[in-house]
């Protein structure tokens, strides 16, 4: 098992241990929900310094990911909210203010005309793209080698399985289901 740094704490002094007791498991759990907070906030200082690299200001970088949970295609709001795990009010806030900087398209929908279908912009397809080659920088910086884009695979395996966890314990009143 690999031992989990803590900030501030050099990345090299990460150890492999053998044969580690089942409470070390119960530790990285512990600590995974503070990582994960600490990863979004730094995934969006991120984006604020690549924003400012390429001369963006009108948009924060919750809008900016908004815009690549839309990405290519066409959304209704709800569907945008439901993969986006976006709250309703936040959500129109930041659709409406999407709209007004010309980063998304809303129009009625063709079958229900009070619902809004949403769409990239070519400015906010622009904008998609100079986040996509951030991406790629970034990712060509973390895999060196096939072990790293194995481990990554991994990461992300484990990430989606206690995505599902929470979800189940959301939906099922605090159990989780065998």
């Amino acid at each position: 098992m690999i031992r989990l740094t803590r900030p501030g704490e050099p990345m090299d002094n990460r150890e492999e241990a053998e044969g580690e007791s089942p409470g070390a498991g119960i530790a990285v759990y512990h600590d995974i929900a503070r990582v994960i907070d600490h990863m979004q906030r730094r995934l969006h200082d991120v984006v604020r310094v690549e924003l400012g690299r390429i001369g963006v200001d009108d948009i924060s970088p919750m809008q900016v990911l908004m815009l690549l949970n839309i990405s290519g295609d066409e959304l209704s709001v709800r569907d945008l909210m439901e993969r986006g795990y976006y709250l309703g009010s936040n959500a129109s806030y930041n659709l409406k203010h999407l709209v007004e900087c010309g980063y998304v398209d809303r129009a009625a929908s063709q079958r229900d005309k009070r619902a809004a279908r949403l769409r990239l912009s070519e400015k906010g397809q622009w904008l998609c793209g100079e986040i996509r080659k951030l991406e790629a920088r970034q990712a060509g910086a973390l895999i060196r080698g096939p072990r790293d884009g194995e481990d990554l695979e991994t990461t992300f395996r484990m990430l989606r399985r206690l995505e599902r966890l929470w979800g189940d314990i959301i939906r099922y009143d605090g159990h989780v289901r065998d």
